[in-house]
């Protein structure tokens, strides 16, 4: 049994805003570190640690530098993904031969009221993404991928309006709540104890299920992207195939959910190279 770990910052407990995140920023680090040490834990502590054959983390927050290579100090059965640019980057090396997949320390999508940190891929460029004309956050796309794979995301953790957006969508995960935003840049983070409690219990839960749901669209697949600037569509459609829907709203459609999955990036990426 595989189990697949993507890790983000911004629903991890203890966190609040970008400049806290920061790389020169220890103590948060430091709550990085223990939320995916609680999650390993949690996994090697539970009836089925003996059918685990691999544990790989993805250090999924920006430039994928935040984990300490430490990590597989705790069993030979862990790997680490590091680093950035990287094809399928929250989801880097995904196929079918894993069990589940465990999303920690997500966030709730652009726009989302209450929602700390609330963002898609990118504040500055991003307005809107929808798949098949299904409002999209980054969770609900990865899951999507996984899903492609037909795999299950069993597990989430991350704030309160990150739950609100996911359990309509899929209301079998174990949904680990780490705190409530009060606004953008603030939030009533819970206590570690709490969380760290909380976390262990849905894993050992998790992993006891079968035959677990997975969240998946029909082919063709269709993605929009509502930029924050005309300049940025511009720059977007010099992608092949890119439809332009209007002045800062872009499409993209694909057979294969894996292409389309790397060409969001790559429209991000086209998106940032020119100011607003």
């Amino acid at each position: 049994m595989k189990i697949f770990i993507s890790i983000d910052m911004e629903g991890i407990p203890g966190t609040f805003n970008w400049a806290h995140e920061k790389i020169d920023r220890p103590a948060v680090r430091a709550c990085m570190d223990e939320h995916i040490t609680t999650a390993v834990k949690a996994i090697l502590s539970s009836k089925q640690a003996e059918m685990i054959t691999q544990i790989v983390i993805a250090d999924s927050h920006s430039a994928g530098d935040n984990l300490s290579y430490e990590i597989t100090r705790l069993d030979p059965r862990i790997c680490l993904i590091s680093g950035d640019p990287r094809p399928e980057y929250m989801m880097p090396g995904f196929d079918p031969s894993y069990a589940m997949v465990f999303l920690l320390g997500y966030h709730a999508g652009t726009g989302a009221r209450k929602g700390n940190m609330d963002h898609t891929y990118s504040n500055s460029r991003i307005q809107k993404i929808w798949i098949n004309d299904q409002a999209m956050n980054e969770a609900l796309i990865n899951a999507a991928y996984a899903g492609y794979h037909k795999v299950p995301v069993a597990v989430v953790s991350g704030d309160l309006a990150l739950k609100n957006e996911l359990m309509p969508q899929m209301p079998w995960l174990e949904y680990v709540c780490t705190k409530e935003g009060l606004s953008k840049f603030a939030a009533k983070n819970y206590s570690i104890l709490q969380v760290n409690e909380e976390l262990s219990q849905k894993i050992h839960a998790a992993l006891g299920k079968k035959d677990l749901p997975v969240l998946s669209f029909g082919a063709p697949f269709e993605l929009k992207i509502e930029l924050h600037s005309t300049a940025m569509a511009d720059q977007a459609c010099l992608m092949p195939d890119v439809q332009r829907l209007d002045g800062k709203t872009i499409s993209y459609a694909h057979n294969d959910f894996k292409v389309l999955f790397n060409a969001l990036m790559a429209l991000v990426t086209l998106a940032s190279s020119v100011g607003i």
